[in-house]
């Protein structure tokens, strides 16, 4: 049996996100979006409401929601800002290889702290010259006794300087290819960490970018997830987690910006009658409307296979592709509809198409993303 409704704690937890991000995200959005600030105090007001870290197990004081309940919180969070939802979710990708790994004692002391006081974490993966190949990432992890000495530079890391620790991927054994990646817990305070500046963005203003590095960081053998060499599966096992989370703020952007097309096609007149009237523009509306509808069946689809315990890795990525490009494509046709106010920065549709881009980059490229559908179809053959 096949259904679609949604269950009535579900239907809470997306009502509890949706008047959150209408009262308290969407207002602050413009001044966080001009001046770059990072968004404490919402994010403040979002722990307290259980809106951030909600898939952190009860085991650790957690609600252990589901991938699929926390794309009803994000794609509402998104709504209301998706710089602002970034910042909440960032903690998301971080954690999710500390889930995965399921070491009891490093998620004792990194993940159940998070859900009694306010803190963020950082996912660092992507360098400098290394981003869609992580196989080509140069920092390593040299075994020292009973620590690990980790050198390299990470680029481009969400939550990099608010981050209470990081997730740290890093070579163990060069020769040994992806099998010799290994996963770290490496607390920001770590001696030999520095935080580069802030990166001045296109678009997602509040969400906090920047460089890592990591100068003879000495690292405890008990922060190791898993054992040597399981750091690339639990790295790419994350995004499995994550991706349809990301693909659910992409339809929320989407969304917001189909609404504001809209609202502004009814409100302004030319040639005589309403600007919905004339079918150029019905059309871009009607097909905003059916991409949006699409995009979060695939999202819910990617969050339902997973929380039934089934591999969702090429779905997980349609979600991910599809949604991303919907949200580009929903935010430049609204631009088009408000003509040249949708050009003007006094207007929405202007940051929702610089906010929207991103997503067909972070987090896997859309055209990885297509990499990756090509090789499960062709896998299962």
């Amino acid at each position: 049996m096949i259904g679609f409704g949604l269950s009535e704690e579900q239907q809470m937890l997306r009502d509890t996100a949706r008047e959150f991000s209408a009262q308290v995200i969407r207002p602050a959005a413009e001044h966080h979006d001009q001046t770059g600030e990072y968004p404490w105090e919402v994010l403040r007001q979002a722990h307290e409401l259980g809106l951030i870290n909600g898939h952190i197990g009860e085991a650790y004081g957690g609600l252990g929601l589901g991938v699929l309940e926390c794309t009803l919180m994000a794609e509402e969070a998104a709504w209301g800002c998706t710089g602002i939802g970034t910042a909440m979710e960032a903690n998301t990708l971080a954690q999710c290889p500390l889930i995965v790994a399921d070491n009891e004692a490093i998620n004792k002391e990194f993940l159940a702290p998070m859900i009694d006081e306010l803190q963020m974490a950082a996912y660092g993966v992507t360098e400098p010259s290394a981003g869609s190949d992580v196989q080509g990432i140069s920092t390593t992890a040299r075994k020292v006794g009973d620590d690990y000495v980790i050198n390299g530079q990470k680029m481009w890391i969400t939550n990099a300087s608010v981050a209470k620790w990081f997730f740290v991927l890093a070579y163990t054994d060069k020769d040994a290819g992806h099998r010799g990646m290994t996963g770290f817990v490496v607390p920001a305070d770590t001696p030999g960490i520095t935080i580069g500046r802030k990166e001045k963005n296109m678009g997602q203003r509040a969400s906090d970018t920047r460089g890592i590095t990591f100068e003879e960081c000495v690292v405890p053998s008990k922060y190791r997830l898993g054992d040597e060499g399981m750091g690339w599966r639990l790295a790419m096992s994350a995004f499995d987690h994550s991706r349809p989370v990301v693909a659910s703020a992409a339809v929320g952007l989407a969304r917001a910006a189909m609404e504001h097309a809209i609202g502004y096609a009814k409100e302004r007149k030319t040639f005589g009658k309403p600007l919905y009237a004339h079918q150029a523009i019905a059309f871009k509306i009607a097909d905003m409307a059916k991409n949006i509808e699409a995009a979060r069946l695939l999202v819910w689809k990617s969050g339902w296979e997973i929380d039934q315990g089934r591999r969702n890795t090429m779905i997980a990525s349609m979600a991910k592709c599809f949604a991303a490009d919907t949200a580009m494509q929903v935010a430049t046709e609204a631009v088009q509809v408000f003509g040249g106010y949708g050009f003007n920065t006094e207007y929405p549709v202007e940051k929702l198409m610089r906010d929207a881009k991103i997503f067909q980059i972070y987090e896997g490229t859309s055209e990885i993303q297509r990499v990756i559908i090509s090789k499960e179809i062709f896998s299962r053959r």
